[in-house]
């Protein structure tokens, strides 16, 4: 059932897209997943941050949407929410999504002795991270394949 449950999020995500943006937001991730039950996640983000009252309007928007869509063939519980602080980053495009961001990656093979890095996204193309660590200023280019685990920071002051 995952190669469903991605046909699914990827024809909501493309559903929904163009009405997100409309209100202001930006569609950070749509999953499909089987948990207690089954779980239509939406991921948002706007400057500054997403409120409650943003996930409220956003879902109020798009279930009714999907109501009348009735694309998704088993009950589900639709969530809407914010990447969080320092949300895991899988997809090349949550890499585009947060550029200039700072971020921890850890590698499965080093690079130059370093497996643990902290640094600021400069882009993404074809598959590898730019990266400015944030000690050095030195700029890494990693390949994503190489990557175990890459998570969002909290910029310490």
């Amino acid at each position: 059932m995952h190669l469903q449950e991605k046909l699914i999020a990827g024809k909501v995500k493309e559903m929904i897209e163009p009405i997100v943006k409309n209100m202001g937001y930006k569609l950070f991730d749509v999953e499909f997943k089987s948990e207690r039950g089954w779980v239509l996640r939406v991921i948002l983000d706007k400057e500054g941050g997403i409120t409650l009252g943003d996930c409220e309007e956003v879902s109020k928007r798009i279930s009714a949407l999907l109501d009348v869509e009735d694309i998704i063939p088993v009950s589900y519980v639709l969530e809407v929410s914010s990447p969080g602080l320092t949300r895991e980053l899988t997809k090349p495009s949550h890499f585009e999504f947060f550029q200039g961001r700072l971020i921890r990656v850890i590698l499965r093979e080093p690079i130059e002795g370093n497996r643990d890095m902290k640094g600021y996204i400069q882009g993404i193309k074809e598959g590898i991270l730019q990266l400015r660590e944030k000690e050095t200023g030195k700029e890494y280019y990693i390949p994503l394949s190489l990557i175990a685990r890459a998570n969002l920071e909290i910029e310490r002051w």
